[in-house]
């Protein structure tokens, strides 16, 4: 597993909202998509910041965030 990249994957409707909430944790990690159809992403961490990263991800009630093992299971 990669230590500074997070690969996810959630509704494509929720795309933009979990971005902003990433945002709203100053350098806490950055969104790109990966695969838009499938709305897979990877969040660009840090080693030290990878454990937050995954903990604030699954604190979102409202958005089912499935955490990718590596970016192979992403695309």
């Amino acid at each position: 597993m990669d230590d500074e990249q997070l690969y996810i994957e959630v509704p494509a409707s929720a795309v933009n909202y979990v971005n902003r909430i990433l945002e709203g944790y100053e350098y806490l990690g950055i969104l790109t998509t990966i695969n838009a159809k499938r709305a897979t992403c990877v969040v660009h961490t840090t080693k030290d910041t990878r454990p937050l990263a995954i903990e604030v991800l699954k604190s979102i009630d409202d958005v089912p965030v499935k955490i990718l093992r590596n970016r192979e299971e992403a695309e």
